[in-house]
């Protein structure tokens, strides 16, 4: 009989470049070292380039002096501080608005989105379309919209809008009275932390007391006097230890209080606003795909519909609006950065735009901004899997 060469006998091990597991291995080791060469070079060239133009590389720059100033910050300064300090107002300011932004955008979503299933056709329709309206039109837009269509129409300082003589707006921003702290106001944070550890404690009790017993208090109502009420009583039983700043128009501006530019306010108005049509759509349809028998089971039991929405068909909801929600904050917080198109002093305007331009340090500065975007990201993220894992259902 014969036997084909190709036939290879019982046992014998193919040859390496027949094998699949060891040419894999191998693909893989080159494509290794081929992106090690490529980023090898791209360093080089890039030492090589920043030496012709005598640029030194390295972080000594954030503390030389900056020598502008920026209209909003949330700490001290000045043209006298450093570079470093730029970045810490930048970081601040980005998530000053990103913050108050997911807050807003999280508000206004879930109201839209539970009024989009709502019974009543013109609350239905209104929902309807202000989802449709704002998510399609581009971010940039609805800023320029907030900001030159609106804001920068407002009247000067002197017919500024008021809202009982304690708050004014104009078309240099909105001016609002400053509390100003005495002595003794250190109680009233204390107690409002005390209460909210309370009131926590108080919802957890509750659960556990519903679940064995089936009774429960109106917990939610006692949080609230607790929270709101407690520190009430101790601000007047310390003699109310806080007075006002309120701002007075002297000359052809206003002085005192506490001024919101129109650059943030439009900023933080148009991302809420744009964030919040895409979360309504999300709470939509996390409530849709819930099961009608679980609604018609609260209904049966005569529950009222707010029960029904907030007990039985929310929080499982929330199993299916999490996930999505979580990619809504990321957006908001990096959409944030657009702020640089009306003036907003975010840290990609100040740092990477006025601070680059000033020191030349591109490398030091991007990576510097990159980074914080990166790393704010990755800690919504995990506060929002946490949270996740917190509501997800447990199967027995």
């Amino acid at each position: 009989m014969s036997v084909s060469p190709n036939t290879r006998p019982v046992g014998q091990k193919p040859p390496f470049w027949r094998d699949r597991a060891k040419r894999a291995l191998i693909f893989q080791l080159l494509l290794v070292a081929a992106v090690a060469a490529f980023l090898l070079y791209i360093v080089g060239n890039t030492q090589d380039n920043l030496s012709a133009r005598g640029i030194t590389t390295g972080f000594g720059f954030l503390g030389n002096t900056a020598g502008f100033g920026i209209v909003q910050s949330l700490i001290d300064y000045s043209s006298q501080s450093t570079y470093g300090r730029t970045f810490l107002v930048g970081l601040l300011n980005t998530l000053l608005v990103g913050g108050l932004g997911v807050v807003a955008a999280t508000f206004i979503g879930f109201i839209v989105g539970i009024a989009r299933l709502s019974p009543n056709w013109l609350l239905a329709r209104l929902a309807t379309a202000y989802i449709e309206t704002f998510r399609n039109i581009p971010l940039l837009l609805q800023i320029f919209f907030w900001y030159y269509a609106v804001l920068r129409t407002l009247p000067s300082a002197r017919d500024s809008l008021a809202f009982g003589e304690v708050i004014f707006l104009n078309v240099r921003g909105l001016y609002l009275p400053e509390p100003l702290f005495e002595s003794g106001f250190g109680l009233i944070p204390a107690t409002f932390i005390v209460a909210i550890i309370a009131s926590i404690a108080l919802v957890i009790w509750n659960r556990r007391r519903h679940e064995a017993t089936g009774k429960r208090l109106p917990a939610y109502w006692i949080s609230f006097a607790l929270i709101f009420g407690l520190p009430l009583l101790v601000m007047f039983a310390t003699g109310v230890p806080i007075t006002w700043d309120v701002p007075e128009l002297r000359g052809f501006n206003f002085r005192g209080g506490i001024t919101v530019i129109p650059e943030f306010l439009a900023l933080w108005l148009a991302l809420s606003i744009y964030t919040a049509s895409f979360i309504a759509e999300i709470v939509r349809s996390g409530i849709q795909a819930i099961s009608h028998g679980q609604t018609e089971a609260a209904q049966a039991l005569s529950l009222p519909r707010n029960l029904v929405l907030r007990l039985v068909v929310i929080p499982q909801a929330l199993r299916v609006i999490i996930p999505p929600l979580t990619s809504q904050y990321l957006n908001l917080i990096k959409n944030s950065s657009l702020a640089t198109a009306i003036g907003y002093p975010d840290l990609v305007s100040v740092f990477a735009g006025t601070t680059l331009n000033q020191t030349g340090q591109a490398i030091e500065v991007i990576a510097m901004t990159m980074a914080v975007y990166l790393t704010i990201s990755l800690l919504v993220s995990m506060f929002m899997n946490w949270f996740n894992a917190r509501v997800a259902l447990v199967e027995r």
